[in-house]
């Protein structure tokens, strides 16, 4: 063989296994990349999963604060009433010390 043909292998060689490294870098870059955004898809179904039950749970609550509401309304609305009647008859009471 002459020095040619063996630095023709060697550089053939080199080119097979140079090739074969760069596949496997370029497959496990390909799957770290995967990797990621399978990553990243579970992180948002989990975040919006969890933005789901406080949804609801502030739906729940919101409904409660909405009856208490309307309960201390109906309630304010009854003690303006006697207060307005107790206004009255203090007036009545008044006038009647004052003419006795």
């Amino acid at each position: 063989m002459d020095e040619t043909s063996i630095w023709a292998v060697i550089v053939t060689i080199v080119t097979v296994l140079g090739s074969t490294s760069a596949w496997k870098f370029y497959e496990k870059r390909a799957e770290a990349k995967k990797d990621e955004d399978n990553f990243i898809k579970q992180d948002c179904r989990e975040r919006i999963t969890k933005l789901e039950v406080l949804l609801k749970e502030s739906s729940v609550e919101k409904d409660k604060m909405r009856e208490t509401i309307l309960g201390l309304t109906e309630k304010v609305s009854a003690l303006t009433v006697k207060v307005e009647f107790l206004q009255k008859e203090n007036v009545e009471l008044i006038s009647r010390l004052k003419n006795d």
